[in-house]
């Protein structure tokens, strides 16, 4: 069963519109995308990367049962990425038509530098989505704050539609204060630049009409429901998380999109592991990366911690990028020969 892709929240034409805008504004960011666009399968890469994930910080106040930082002593690995240090990668990186502004940490911990760094990003045109767990945007008007930033769209993530199950998987959360704060959200800004996450699992997997409801009350006019659960390259955790994955009812999945359409939900469904095999390789080694919080270069957001799996230790990302280190990792994708760090995205590696 074909199943719709998670959309920008604010439309298709919304995000191609202000890619060409972006485009339009530096030459070099255009014949960046040039190159990009005509040597894309290449382990020698004669261009910058054209979307980076930027962790601003790698600390949280939940800990999910799902998620590295559940295994992060006091649930922080590293210190926060400065605002100098961000506003001279995005100068380094001119190529940038998107990035996601988050990694594995909760993006808002960080205080008011985020803000002006996602304006700092939009000042350049540059195309800016972040992922939250809500918890901290009643606190000193940062729904404002962050919708005021110029920020292009936000995934709130939303693992249960009631306390017990959301607060069993979100440890640390308070469930009626994320509704709160996520339908309060919502309001300021209308449901434009949002969108409500699940990662679906045991735990949750039959009450997904129950997220659409709550989806509803919270006014989200966009719903994902993610059927992927990975092990940021931990086996441990990915063992853990193995056991989670649910294979969902076809004619499940055709009541719940019909439910959606009722309630003029757009929803869309995200499972990374149908993507890949050898003849669809994973645009990542060839377009974009993870730098984390202390300025390390880790290959893709599905390993996301540097601890686990890095490329050019010690190394600025910008020499990394066009390293032989790198080039050998491109090469063996398109050799057939995935890295193991990458198997578990892969159908047949």
């Amino acid at each position: 069963m074909k199943l719709p892709r998670p959309e920008p929240a604010a439309g298709v034409l919304a995000y191609a519109q202000e890619r060409l805008a972006r485009l339009d504004s530096d030459e070099r960011c255009h014949v960046n995308y040039m190159r990009w666009f005509e040597n894309k399968r290449s382990a020698i890469v004669d261009y910058l990367p054209i979307k980076l994930d930027i962790e601003n910080c790698s600390r949280c106040n939940f800990a999910c049962t799902m998620c590295a930082v559940s295994k992060w002593k006091h649930g922080k690995r590293a210190e926060d990425m400065s605002l100098e240090d961000f506003k001279d990668l995005i100068d380094e990186q001119y190529g940038l038509i998107e990035i996601k502004l988050n990694g594995l940490g909760e993006a808002l911990m960080q205080g008011d530098d985020y803000f002006e760094m996602i304006r700092y990003a939009r000042s350049k045109r540059i195309w800016v989505r972040m992922t939250t767990n809500a918890s901290l945007l009643h606190l000193r008007d940062n729904y404002k704050k962050l919708i005021d930033s110029g920020v292009n769209e936000v995934d709130i993530s939303i693992d249960g539609a009631d306390q017990k199950t959301f607060e069993g998987i979100r440890i640390q959360s308070d469930f009626d204060q994320v509704v709160k704060n996520a339908r309060m959200l919502n309001e300021y800004c209308d449901g434009m630049k949002t969108k409500m996450w699940t990662l679906v699992q045991k735990a949750n997997h039959l009450n997904l009409a129950d997220h659409l409801h709550l989806a509803e009350h919270m006014k989200f006019r966009n719903v994902v429901f993610s059927m992927n659960m990975h092990g940021w390259a931990d086996p441990e955790l990915k063992k853990r998380n193995d056991a989670e994955i649910v294979n969902l009812d076809e004619g499940y999945i055709r009541q719940l999109q019909e439910l959606a359409r009722n309630k003029k939900i757009k929803l869309g469904f995200w499972d990374v592991n149908d993507k890949f095999d050898s003849e669809n390789l994973c645009p990542w080694p060839f377009e974009r990366a993870v730098v984390t919080s202390d300025m390390r270069t880790v290959p893709c957001c599905m390993i996301g911690d540097p601890d686990k799996f890095e490329i050019g230790k010690g190394n600025t990302f910008m020499v990394n990028w066009k390293s032989e280190e790198y080039r050998d990792f491109r090469q063996a994708h398109l050799d057939g020969k995935i890295p193991e760090v990458c198997k578990a995205c892969y159908k047949h590696a």
